[in-house]
């Protein structure tokens, strides 16, 4: 019997995290086209590019923090059997999606120079940010409106459709890179704005996709109703159990970018070495993302049908899981390093301070397997939002924030400061270990009183 449960585990785990691995890779290869193909025209047109992707970073933390706090109460309400409460949540998101979208398109529109001054004072940075971040601003409306569907197909089962959509986007939009950066097949050579131009189309067509699969393949419909008359009930639960997952992505996401800001702050060859450091890590990672997007869905499907010690159960093998991938992942980001470093035009400096980072990777990508896996995962899937808000909270704004900070304005070495800010996912292990052991995630919340 216990073989049985282990087969029904591994084949819903693995039908969940290979598209998704899929889908993360894809989205991953994207900075690493527009890092090859801007290094093409200067070092500079690529950071310029790498500091402005912090823009849709931020965005993607709004939108993701309201789309996985969706996928938390869907993924039970699925298990459940409650469809009509699952097309709820989906017009809810939209609602609180939809002002968020339209700052961020205004204001990378409109006064592109204020955004990017955030991330640096580099005026050779700025000046090649500032025509990709307004190109670029339709994309994120595309990206806003493919994440919210894309939420709602993978909860309810197609989750290899939302793959299809990933890979369709990502290789359009290194095809359209080539076009509009290099001026290929009679295009205008446009330089930076081409790959924003790449950018937003390609999101485009991704939505397009999405859309066209919610509506040949699925009875939920995105209704006027669900989005300005939200059910009080449904309100409440979302408050309670995304609230704390809202506020932990957001404060951890400002957090994250305040690392950009500082890094951006240092001399150019750090700045530009981090540019790659940053595309490797989130490459190594998409196994990791993927795992714990796939952990909501199997753990909240099994808690939403009540059946606790299963859930239990699985809980222990995902945690088993993420230590193994966190090592493996690890080794494999520091082990790329002389490969990276030779296919890279970097200066001297910047290629050792490159190969520095890298290094660091193997420990850090640990911590970020253990941690977004039980974090993101387990604890999110159960409801267990406020401990990973406490948490992070507490580790990324009273230790690595002030103390890089301080680093950075006492003028230590680069890497030093680069250190520091990256101990982030490691401090917390031994606190995020000790509390899933407590099991407080093991809950049904559909069936709990608001």
């Amino acid at each position: 019997m216990e073989q049985v449960k282990d087969t029904s585990f591994r084949k819903k785990l693995i039908s969940l995290i290979l598209p998704m691995t899929l889908q993360n890779l894809v989205f991953a290869l994207v900075p690493i086209s527009d890092a090859v193909m801007l290094l093409y025209l200067s070092p500079e047109a690529m950071t310029s590019v790498s500091l402005s992707a912090q823009v849709p970073f931020v965005l993607s933390l709004f939108i993701y923090s309201i789309t996985a706090g969706g996928s938390i109460l869907a993924a039970q309400y699925w298990g459940k059997g409650d469809t009509e409460s699952i097309e709820k949540i989906f017009g809810y998101m939209f609602a609180l999606s939809l002002p968020i979208m339209i700052v961020f398109f205004s204001t990378t529109m409109i006064v592109p120079e204020y955004v990017i001054r955030i991330f640096t004072d580099k005026e050779v940075f700025i000046t090649g940010a500032i025509p990709y971040l307004r190109c670029a601003s339709f994309s994120y409306v595309f990206m806003t409106l493919a994440m919210i569907y894309e939420t709602l197909l993978k909860n309810v089962g197609f989750v290899k459709q939302c793959t299809i959509a990933s890979i369709v986007i990502v290789f359009l939009n290194i095809f359209l890179n080539a076009v509009f950066i290099f001026g290929l097949f009679g295009a205008p050579e446009m330089g930076i704005s081409g790959a924003a131009l790449a950018t937003s189309i390609s999101n485009g067509t991704g939505f397009i996709i999405c859309l066209i699969f919610n509506l040949k393949l699925t009875k939920f419909r995105l209704r006027f109703k669900n989005i300005f008359r939200v059910d009080l009930d449904l309100r409440k639960r979302f408050s309670k159990y995304t609230l704390p997952y809202t506020l932990n992505q957001l404060l951890w996401g400002f957090g994250f970018a305040m690392i950009t800001v500082i890094l951006g702050r240092l001399e150019e060859d750090v700045a530009m070495a981090n540019s790659i450091a940053t595309i490797i890590k989130d490459l190594v990672s998409c196994l990791c993302y993927a795992i714990a997007s796939g952990s909501v869905i199997v753990i909240g499907n099994e808690l939403g049908a009540n059946r606790l010690d299963k859930a239990k159960l699985y809980g222990d093998k995902l945690f088993k899981i993420g230590v193994i991938s966190g090592i493996i992942l690890g080794i494999v980001a520091a082990a790329s390093s002389p490969l990276v470093i030779k296919f890279v035009n970097l200066s001297e400096k910047a290629e050792h301070y490159l190969l520095i980072m890298l290094l660091m990777c193997s420990y850090y990508i640990l911590g970020r397997s253990i941690n977004s896996i039980l974090i993101g995962g387990i604890f999110s899937a159960g409801g267990d939002t406020k401990f990973g808000f406490i948490c992070d909270t507490l580790t990324m704004w009273a230790f690595i924030v002030p103390f890089g900070f301080l680093a950075y304005k006492l003028d230590w070495p680069p890497m030093v400061v680069y250190f520091i800010l990256n101990l982030d996912e490691i401090i917390k292990i031994p606190a995020v270990i000790i509390h899933y052991r407590k099991y407080k995630w093991v809950k049904n919340i559909i069936d709990e009183e608001v």
